[in-house]
């Protein structure tokens, strides 16, 4: 079988973005966003009835769509209309999805389904019948050779063997995953997630970036728009270990911390500066109050709760694995700052548990894990478990699929990892 010698074909489609590449390979080929334009119904009819029939019967409308970057600048125009077929990670439009993985595999990778297995990604708690039209789509419409689908939080720790820092390559961990839409916080124990201790936190990279905006706006800047905001959100931002002394180093050294952003237009440039919100911006994750009257809970709080809400058993691991994954925790010292902040939330604890009980404690040890490829960690964990020697007798082939039907991908054996 041709598929035997081919790579597998590792697709983790975000609500945001997508990533698409194959396995053995440290980064993925294409990113782009999750979005799709199709043909508004009124540019279908607009030729006349008797064309529009004409070209459904043969079925060119459904070739006439664009996906990402191609998506967003069809939707500028007037035949075409904009959606996105992700939500909150979870895939709520299937037609636009089948079209939207079509074009991934044809058009971007261009690689015959049928000679590929396939990694597909998704997000905990994801309904069971939905990896059932998963797989209907996969085997039926594209005849792909083989299909795994796992959950983004056990490939974000597996991608975290990467750094020095992990001692023990086992599935088990905090995985703390924030990209632009939302952040979860995830607990998983030897490669299983622990679904009832799941919370969510409605912050990630898209307030940053209206953060920022609001704060140009506030002082009258040259240029607040909101990709300006998000190129100083990449550019400059970093986490401070104390916001009272940032200030004040910010007030005695102004010409070291204040920088400047310049905005090239066609045919002049503008300067836009760039103040307190180098450290301000990313700061809401610990003092979500600055710019939220809604949801109050700094970040390391939150972990805390989660691994609290975990089995006794395990919460010594989950503190001491805590992984970072995803664009929103690539800032300066991100990591540093939640684990000083979460060991002094754990410290009190112990040391209030010694006082009442006047037994001394082993301690608890918290350890952050930051790694390079933290931003693609999903896929980049995706791309090392695919492609080990045993990854294709996990998957489910055609066969299987012809066999026993779409409910056998309910349940995936869990990789054996050392």
């Amino acid at each position: 079988m041709a598929s035997m010698g081919t790579p597998a074909v590792v697709m983790d489609n975000g609500t945001g973005l997508t990533k698409l590449g194959f396995a053995g390979n440290d980064s993925p080929s294409f990113v782009f966003p999750t979005a799709i334009s199709t043909l508004s119904a009124s540019s279908k009819t607009r030729a006349g009835g008797r064309a529009s029939n004409l070209s459904s019967k043969r079925g060119l409308e459904d070739l006439d769509f664009f996906i990402g970057d191609e998506a967003l600048d069809a939707a500028n125009g007037p035949n075409y209309g904009l959606s996105y077929p992700i939500k909150h990670g979870q895939i709520e439009d299937w037609d636009h999805m089948e079209r939207f993985w079509e074009s991934s595999i044809f058009k971007y990778l261009r690689c015959e389904p049928e000679d590929h297995y396939f990694l597909l990604t998704e997000p905990p708690l994801n309904p069971p019948e939905n990896r059932e039209s998963t797989a209907e789509i996969m085997f039926e419409s594209f005849n792909c050779a083989g299909l795994y689908i796992a959950v983004q939080a056990v490939l974000a720790l597996a991608a975290s063997w990467t750094s020095p820092k992990v001692q023990d390559r086992s599935l088990s961990g905090t995985v703390i995953d924030s990209g632009d839409g939302v952040t979860h916080v995830i607990p998983v124990a030897e490669g299983y997630v622990i679904g009832t201790a799941i919370k969510n936190i409605p912050l990630a990279g898209r307030d940053i970036t209206l953060f920022i905006q609001l704060l140009l706006r506030d002082r009258g800047e040259a240029d607040t728009s909101l990709q300006t905001a998000e190129k100083i959100k990449q550019q400059f931002c970093y986490v401070c270990p104390d916001i009272v002394q940032e200030f004040n180093k910010f007030d005695q050294y102004p010409k070291e911390k204040f920088a400047q952003y310049i905005v090239e237009y066609t045919e002049r440039k503008a300067k836009v500066d760039v103040g307190y919100e180098r450290f301000l911006a990313p700061e809401i994750f610990f003092n979500p109050e600055i710019c939220s009257s809604d949801y109050l809970t700094p970040l390391p709080t939150v972990v805390d709760q989660v691994i609290q809400s975990s089995p006794i058993d395990v919460r010594k691991k989950l503190y001491k694995n805590i992984v970072l994954s995803g664009g929103s925790t690539m800032f300066k010292d991100f990591g540093k700052r939640l684990q000083r902040d979460l060991k002094g939330i754990v410290n009190e604890r112990v040391q209030r548990s010694e006082r009442l009980s006047g037994v001394q404690s082993s301690g608890v040890e918290v350890l952050v894990i930051s790694h390079k490829k933290q931003r693609y960690a999903v896929w980049f964990g995706g791309s090392l478990l695919a492609q080990t020697a045993e990854f294709k007798s996990y998957c489910y082939t055609k066969s299987d699929y012809d066999e026993l039907g779409p409910g056998i991908v309910r349940n995936f054996s869990l990789f054996s990892v050392p």
